[in-house]
């Protein structure tokens, strides 16, 4: 059974102060008691709450227990869902189907259809209410109104970031109900078409994977720690390196990589420190870090440590380094044939500017459809917008054919999951470009979760057959950089800042608010990597051996693409002693179970100084 003093500890072990500490605590042990919580794991849901939340106060308050409850309840739900992969929760499409309420008006589509084209093809820009095709979806007419399409507000401004003019809630119902004169009004007004330049060394469509060795993963890590401890000596702000399991009476300056000594979590007594095995002894050695008053780490990262172990079995750190110096305009550092290759890839017609200029972009991310069907209707209304306020760059995020979706997990659909991804989503990409004209791009990025698409992380880009002259529609891997205009984005796809937020121990001076996400998107790039956490989740299929360098960050991007489960945002980062800045976004998911999600519009000229941002609601 949890005791206060135990709930106490965690909290503060995580860097949370309580207010009106006698109530909370009870509080905290009845919700252990009645969900079976340990005290590590009640304040684990606490961080996810806290960040979800965007709290900025490090301090745990009895106003906000009641929403902790909630959220509780929700992952008990949840979990409970996941055990029992037969359990229904019943709704209303399942009273209708019992009672056979079927529009008159539907039956004659109600037949097996007689051919692929008739059972797949949708009109990609009809509105979603005058479709009569039941889709995918097992036992749900489109004529009965999803949640989706009972929503009041739509594309409503959640947040903004520049001098991005605030539109008022609903403020865009009048252009939702543009007609078609307007729309070829827009469609001339649209900006000039953007360069595009696909960089980065991910795996190619059609590579194989699965073979990875117990050698590819150790020397995956080993090259990691040598990268960072050459770039620690050539900055020359630092001593020369020296074994840190050596024992010495002198300060040194070592470094390794963070590890845990164990299966769960890190806390202030389970931190080592393991050294390269090709440059010292490789040994792990335990580090105390309780003399700093400030830290970030977690399992896999590479730091530079100041300190003494004077005894050999223990290393104090008086200075912790988690960054080395980073270019803001390096080049990638791509074998040469690689670069030929990829200069061979400029998407960049003759007469298109190659000068820094400013780039629009519209950024979602998957699940493009609901949880209650596959009726795709937050990419309609997405591409609807675009329509109307039409971007350079239309830049989507996977997953687009959702392997988590209740139907495709069931395997209740019609059609396989190559065909649900070229009709649903490829065909309706080709006719907005084809209707927009040449201005517009379109960039898709998979994800591990697209059913349709390898299991393997770094992932390779879509194959994608189709007539495209004007290359307008391009895949990259997973993750993966390109130019646009000559800003540099780079993107990733996997939930690495909700991985990073469960596997992080940090330690903050009192009394200092922080930014939490801004701090675990800086990992990444202080790290120079996609995907700095090891080891990484069972869930996540990660093969060393596959793109070794596809992993690299070698230069600061200008915008930096990580959608999360956690709460949306757009910031600023600052990374380095010359503070360079990177424009960090997560747009959130377009659909949210049965609802609307999130999308970002934004416009970068020159620099974070002049972008404006806005996060809307779909």
């Amino acid at each position: 059974m949890a005791t206060d003093e135990e709930i106490k500890s965690e909290f503060n072990r995580s860097g949370f102060a309580l207010v009106e500490e006698d109530e909370i605590l009870k509080r905290c042990v009845t919700l252990c008691i009645n969900y079976g919580l340990k005290p590590s794991d009640l304040v684990s849901s606490w961080e996810l709450y806290h960040l979800n939340r965007q709290l900025v106060d490090q301090t745990v308050k009895k106003d906000e227990m009641d929403g902790f409850l909630l959220h509780l309840q929700n992952q008990q739900k949840e979990s409970i869902m996941a055990e029992e992969s037969g359990l229904h929760i019943y709704s209303n499409r399942d009273v209708d189907m019992l009672l056979d309420v079927i529009p008159e008006d539907t039956e004659e589509i109600v037949t097996t259809p007689t051919n692929k084209s008739q059972r797949l093809h949708t009109d990609p820009f009809g509105s979603i209410n005058k479709s009569k095709d039941y889709g995918y979806s097992s036992g749900k007419s489109v004529g009965h109104v999803t949640p989706f399409g009972r929503r009041i507000n739509k594309f409503v401004v959640k947040f903004n970031i520049g001098n991005a003019a605030s539109q008022a809630e609903n403020g865009n119902k009048d252009d939702v109900e543009n007609s078609e004169d307007d729309m070829i009004i827009k469609r001339v007004q649209t900006s000039h078409r953007c360069s595009l330049k696909v960089n980065g060394s991910g795996p190619e469509p059609g590579c194989r994977f699965m073979y990875e060795r117990t050698e590819d993963k150790f020397n995956a890590l080993e090259n990691r720690i040598i990268r960072h401890a050459d770039a620690f000596v050539a900055s020359g702000l630092y001593k020369e390196l020296v074994d840190p399991a050596v024992a010495s009476q002198r300060s040194i300056f070592a470094v390794g990589m963070i590890c845990c000594d164990g299966e769960g979590h890190l806390n202030d007594k389970s931190i080592l420190l393991q050294s390269s095995a090709e440059r010292t002894s490789g040994q792990r050695v335990p580090l105390d870090l309780n003399r700093l008053n400030q830290f970030s780490i977690f399992p896999g990262q590479i730091v530079g440590i100041e300190g003494q172990n004077p005894s050999g079995h223990y290393l104090t750190a008086s200075k912790l380094v988690d960054s080395v110096p980073l270019t803001h305009t390096a080049d990638v550092d791509l074998p040469p044939a690689k670069k030929q290759n990829l200069d061979q890839e400029v998407l960049t017609p003759e007469g298109e500017s190659h000068e820094r200029s400013e780039v629009s972009f519209i950024i979602a991310s998957g699940p493009f459809t609901t949880t209650d069907n596959l009726l795709f209707e937050p990419l309609n209304e997405l591409l609807a917008y675009a329509r109307r306020k039409p971007p350079q760059l239309l830049v989507l995020l996977g997953p687009f054919v959702d392997s988590e979706h209740p139907e495709i997990k069931k395997g209740a659909v019609d059609a396989t999951f190559n065909e649900i991804f070229q009709v649903e989503v490829l065909k309706k990409l080709q006719d907005y470009v084809e209707f927009m004209g040449s201005e517009v791009r379109v960039v898709l990025v998979p994800s591990i979760r697209d059913a349709n698409h390898d299991f393997i992380f770094p992932q390779p880009p879509f194959y994608i057959h189709m007539p495209d002259p004007e290359r307008q529609i391009t895949s990259l891997s997973n993750p993966g950089t390109f130019e646009a205009n000559q800003v540099k984005v780079d993107c990733c796809t996997v939930d690495v800042l909700k991985q990073l937020s469960g596997e992080e121990f940090s330690k903050n001076p009192s009394g200092v608010p922080t930014d939490r996400m801004s701090r675990l998107a800086s990992h990444l790039l202080r790290q120079r990597s996609f995907y700095p956490l090891y080891p990484p989740p069972e869930s996540l299929p990660y093969d060393s051996s596959l793109a070794p360098q596809a992993l690299q960050i070698s230069s600061i991007p200008d915008i930096l693409l990580l959608p999360s489960d956690m709460r949306y945002f757009v910031k600023v980062l600052s990374v380095g002693e010359d503070a360079a800045k990177c424009v960090c976004v997560n747009p959130g998911r377009l659909a949210k179970g049965e609802g609307a999600g999130t999308f970002v519009e934004l416009t970068y000229k020159g620099g974070p100084e002049s972008m404006h941002a806005s996060i809307i609601s779909i």
